[in-house]
């Protein structure tokens, strides 16, 4: 597995169909194995929030999640083959887990929309076992939802709380979960539900996806996008020049 380092974080250059398998060899093992993607927002963020860097840094699996981190690593000379993207590599991972049989646990959303993904995933995979779902707002009950996780038989988490707290929530806990495989999805449960819709093909190569999500609730992401990134060509354009007067 070749991992590079960008921007202060490090990055597995991996394809989809890689990570599934490391995945699936790692569980069929025993070994707990924490995964995460990063993208502009991501990068950013974790250049000042050390609990956000070590979070990510701490797990295993980093893939790719946005065009704009490809794009940007191929700026500053780093050749990655493909994006990961969160959503592709969680109906990935469903149809593996359905294969073989790994139950799994479905955290975060609001409560009408993590049951409707149960509920709609369900029906995309009748075999596959759903060991349970809980919403994402538990407040101060960290410990109690550990626990029922832990009790539920879950092979696999799929945690769809916002960020950085997803990633923060994983790192404090790690192995207690009790599960083999943990990850964050970001907004997926929403998309799987139907509460938005993911962009087309051409915006998600184009790497305007964030554009798409920012026309459908422009009030909560429009300032968010546009500041981080600003703040990612920002940083992109001092690092290209850095390396360009350190090689002079």
């Amino acid at each position: 597995m070749t991992r590079i380092s960008f921007l202060n974080c490090p990055i597995d250059n991996l394809s989809l169909l890689e990570t599934v398998e490391i995945i699936r060899h790692g569980i069929r093992e025993g070994r707990f194995i924490r995964h995460v993607v990063v993208n502009v927002a991501k990068i950013v963020n974790l250049q000042r929030d050390e609990a956000l860097r070590a979070a990510v840094i701490n797990s295993d699996i980093i893939n790719v999640d946005g065009m704009g981190v490809v794009w940007g690593a191929r700026f500053l000379g780093h050749h990655l083959r493909e994006r990961v993207a969160g959503i592709d590599l969680f109906y990935a991972l469903l149809n593996m887990s359905a294969d073989e049989g790994f139950p799994v646990f479905f955290l975060g959303a609001e409560e009408h929309v993590v049951k409707m993904t149960a509920i709609r995933i369900q029906e995309l995979h009748p075999t596959l076992r759903i060991a349970g779902y809980h919403n994402g707002f538990f407040g101060d009950g960290e410990e109690i939802i550990v626990d029922m996780i832990r009790s539920s038989g879950a092979s696999l988490l799929f945690v769809a709380i916002t960020s950085p707290y997803k990633e923060k929530f994983v790192d404090r806990w790690g192995s207690k979960l009790g599960v083999r495989f943990v990850m964050g999805v970001g907004g997926t449960f929403d998309v799987v539900a139907g509460k938005v819709r993911r962009a087309p093909i051409w915006m998600q190569n184009s790497g305007l996806e964030w554009l798409y999500r920012v026309l459908q609730e422009p009030k909560r992401l429009f300032a968010r996008y546009l500041s981080t990134n600003l703040k990612f060509l920002w940083i992109l354009l001092r690092m290209k020049l850095k390396s360009v007067f350190i090689k002079e």
